[in-house]
């Protein structure tokens, strides 16, 4: 899948670096370009890709602070400049756009389903958005904004796909390590997926060789239309991936297969236990000659059963490793007992802040009452 990348806000622009370094590594050429949006100079600084810096009249480069109703107003202000910038990023050979932004920011939960309802009245694109939610130790403001946010952004994009900062975060991690090792696994998942869409003339380039037109043993390769159909439904989907040891023998790597697909879906999701899906697609990647189709099959068929989902698609992805790769992409998560306890928690948050917010209000007039004049 062909695609434009723009990182709003710090998550945004660190997420969005990740996934440009690592589809260039690879040599994928799924993303065609990338465009970080900001508020805050400095999280602009050092970036190795293009910049925009918005909302430089209302807060002179100094970030919204974390206040995604600012956030909204500057992307909207600024947000012919940001089209602009994309105008020329954005061309025939496009075919999807994916906008990259942490939901408990400002700019970032602000900014995003403004940007994303601009790209859909200009661009005949599909327009879908990374959503990192913040984990639990994150604050109330955070939950808060995200909240907000991924209610104002699902109708605007076609799909949202997020990421539980809680999903990856190593225990005992720094918060600085932590953060780095979600970039990389978000990195490694949505690079797949998009890569996963490339026409096959361009997976030459994988470090295939010849082996490439080797179809004997994979007869069903991904292409751009099944990732766009299986997010066709829009709403809330997920990701989950896990690999394995391969054997050269395609016989031998059918429960290779169907193992690590099942460890993709029940352990490494983007959003863990998010398992009911209105449709799926299982890609399985590795070296062409030890994939095995009814290993594939087989796995879309437990995907089916336990996904209870009717429209599950599947197919292998040729790419040089000594690994199975399994990566599942899930649409239509809403019903997930995790997207609910999310928005519950979000809503407490919410509950807290305006407590807190009467609470200071009721002090600060209490504090001015002309009852203190004989105080004075």
């Amino acid at each position: 899948m062909k695609t434009v990348l723009i990182g709003v806000g710090q998550a945004g622009g660190k997420v969005t670096t990740a996934l440009a370094k690592y589809d260039e590594e690879m040599g994928f050429r799924a993303i065609r370009d990338a465009l970080v949006v900001n508020s805050a100079k400095a999280d602009l600084q050092g970036l190795p890709l293009d910049t925009v810096l918005v909302g430089q009249d209302r807060v002179k480069g100094n970030g919204v602070g974390g206040d995604n109703e600012l956030g909204a107003e500057v992307m909207q202000e600024d947000a012919g400049e940001v089209m602009s910038e994309l105008g020329e990023r954005i061309d025939s050979e496009t075919e999807a756009l994916f906008i990259v932004a942490g939901l408990g920011g400002g700019t970032g939960s602000g900014g995003a389903p403004v940007l994303a309802r601009e790209l859909k009245r200009v661009y005949d694109l599909p327009v879908y958005a990374i959503g990192i939610l913040p984990g639990r130790d994150e604050g109330a403001l955070y939950q808060v904004n995200a909240g907000r946010s991924l209610k104002t952004l699902t109708p605007e994009a076609d799909s949202v796909i997020l990421i539980d900062n809680d999903a990856w975060r190593g225990a005992g991690n720094s918060v600085e390590a932590g953060m780095t090792a979600i970039n990389e696994n978000i990195a490694q998942r949505i690079g797949l997926l998009l890569a996963a869409g490339q026409p096959i003339e361009d997976r030459a380039s994988f470090g295939l060789g010849d082996e490439g037109a080797d179809r004997s043993a994979a007869q069903s390769v991904v292409d751009t239309s099944e990732v766009v159909n299986t997010l066709r439904s829009g709403g809330l989907a997920a990701v989950g991936y896990a690999e394995s040891e391969a054997s050269e023998d395609p016989d031998e790597n059918v429960n290779v297969v169907t193992s690590t697909t099942r460890q993709a879906l029940l352990t490494g999701t983007s959003l863990p236990n998010a398992v009911e899906a209105d449709a799926a697609l299982v890609v399985v990647a590795g070296r062409p000659k030890s994939l095995s189709r009814k290993g594939v099959e087989s796995a879309r068929a437990w995907v089916e059963e336990q996904t209870q989902s009717m429209e599950v698609r599947g197919g292998d992805f040729p790419m040089d490793s000594e690994t199975i790769a399994s990566l599942v992409l899930l649409s239509g998560i809403e019903r997930s007992d995790r997207v609910q306890k999310f928005f519950d928690r979000a809503a407490e948050a919410e509950r807290e802040t305006t407590k807190r917010e009467r609470e200071k209000e009721a002090a600060d007039t209490s504090f001015q009452s002309d009852e203190l004049d004989d105080l004075l």
